[in-house]
């Protein structure tokens, strides 16, 4: 008996410390456990198919669009640029569409959107034909990451924020991990099948994959707390969601409003070192190494499958970074971004070693995993 208890006592110890306190309230842990069933999961699965339809272009392009659809110099580039373009256009408006709108409709209609366009890659016979596409697809896909901060910060604490965040970071990297995997598998069972190439079918199969996913999201999530009448919850259960986070007094959109913003030095900074952030993100998010393996002649399979290594380092590195930042509070955050700098740095100065030997490319990129939780030092700050 003395030896179960501190058995117990050890799980219990080993939990807090991965997933954070529980709550004293029976009532509320039972609440917990519903938000982290309903919500997060949703959250988590919406992300992965997010990251896993954002990473399909990267894996068809090695795999055989490019040859395919006759695509030279930049137009690569100019694809992703046009999704970049229309991410960032479709950031504020699908943040405003979730306070106007339920979210558990407009999250999961942009899903299917998105989902619906990604069917339409398959059909693409020139890169004009991607770009209009991606824009598109970028507009709803950008819902996702801002709009999923908004819906944890209204269900979670503060102090329950940390750690569910990183694996909502994490379940974007198993997107593209997964996506690495999906398009080695399918190059190798279906390419030709119906007389479509290997690249065709990730679109056609990422497609299939999206739909479930924003059926259960609009039948299981439930909304805010303010909004929640699933029947997942009871009344009891709405009623202290609401009350674990009350809410706050709105605030009156006016001149006032963009004086206190942009006129204090926060919103530079933070929006500056965002961007620095988002630059050391992009030698991942960009698939430079699926890039480099394709031009050193590796084959199909391995130029999905070596870049996996990189997003397991993020899912490993955000794990950790998320550990530190709970552990160490507030005041030492930004640890986090000193620690992924230096790595960063590392990473890069790999590259101009001469002479570059494979070695050294490969150590670059798998370090440039490191990068995956930057956000979490600004988000909870």
């Amino acid at each position: 008996m003395a030896f179960g208890s501190i058995i117990g006592s050890i799980v219990g110890k080993v939990g807090e410390f991965m997933w954070g306190k529980r709550p004293e309230n029976p009532k509320e842990r039972r609440l917990l456990l519903k938000i982290d069933w309903f919500v997060l999961s949703f959250v988590c699965l919406n992300y992965w198919i997010n990251y896993l339809d954002r990473s399909n272009y990267a894996n068809a392009y090695v795999s055989g669009m490019k040859e395919d659809l006759n695509m030279q110099g930049f137009e690569f580039n100019t694809v992703n640029t046009c999704f970049t373009v229309g991410y960032t256009i479709g950031m504020i408006p699908n943040n405003i569409a979730l306070l106007k709108f339920a979210p558990r409709y407009w999250l999961t209609f942009c899903s299917f959107s998105w989902g619906l366009l990604t069917l339409g890659l398959y059909k693409v016979t020139n890169y004009r034909q991607l770009c209009i596409i991606r824009f598109f697809q970028a507009l709803f896909e950008s819902s996702t990451f801002s709009g999923t901060h908004f819906i944890l910060g209204s269900w979670y604490k503060e102090c329950e924020l940390t750690k569910r965040s990183a694996v909502f970071t994490s379940s974007g990297l198993i997107g593209s991990m997964f996506s690495g995997f999906m398009q080695s598998a399918i190059h190798n069972s279906l390419d030709g099948a119906n007389g479509l190439a290997g690249w065709r079918w990730l679109f056609i199969i990422d497609f299939i994959i999206t739909i479930p996913i924003s059926l259960y999201g609009f039948i299981c999530f439930p909304d805010v707390p303010v909004r929640c009448n699933t029947l997942f919850f009871t009344p009891e259960e709405r009623h202290l969601a609401i009350s674990r986070l009350p809410l706050k007094a709105a605030t009156k959109l006016d001149v006032g409003v963009f004086k206190r913003v942009f006129g204090r030095w926060h919103w530079w900074l933070f929006t500056l070192l965002w961007a620095i952030s988002g630059e050391n993100e992009a030698f991942v998010t960009n698939s430079l190494f699926a890039l480099w393996l394709q031009a050193e002649g590796y084959s199909i399979s391995q130029r999905n499958n070596y870049p996996i290594g990189v997003y397991a380092i993020g899912i490993i590195s955000t794990f950790f970074s998320s550990l530190y930042v709970d552990a160490t509070g507030a005041k030492y955050h930004w640890h986090v971004a000193i620690w992924i700098t230096t790595v960063m740095f590392v990473s890069t100065m790999l590259l101009l070693f001469k002479p570059l030997t494979k070695s050294y490319v490969f150590a670059a990129h798998y370090l440039s995993g490191v990068c995956s939780p930057g956000s979490l030092p600004f988000l909870h700050g």
